[in-house]
């Protein structure tokens, strides 16, 4: 769709890659770390780290799924983290934080 972005199976050390290291990333890079690990939740709200959060709560789904998530929502999503640093999306909803 045309967005820059980074997996972590593509950072040197891929899904070992510890949080710390993408909080890091995500600061220098202006970018936002989209995840279902609560624990980012708990750093961005302790320390504002990551740079911006997508939290992803929507249980266990398949990949299939939560694509068709992101395609329903990616306008508005993109239009909110213009104001906002911290979402969350189900499977109904986008919630802002």
């Amino acid at each position: 769709m045309g967005y820059d972005v980074m997996h972590t199976k593509n950072l040197p050390l891929k899904n070992s890659t510890p949080d710390s290291e993408i909080n890091n990333l995500s600061i220098l890079e202006q970018r936002i770390v989209i995840t279902k690990d609560k624990d980012f939740l708990d750093s961005f709200l302790i320390k504002q780290e990551p740079y911006k959060l997508l939290l992803v709560t929507t249980g266990n789904i398949n990949n299939k799924q939560i694509e068709q998530l992101f395609l329903q929502n990616i306008s508005q999503i993109v239009e909110l983290f213009r104001t906002y640093d911290f979402l969350e999306m189900n499977k109904d909803s986008l919630i802002i934080h």
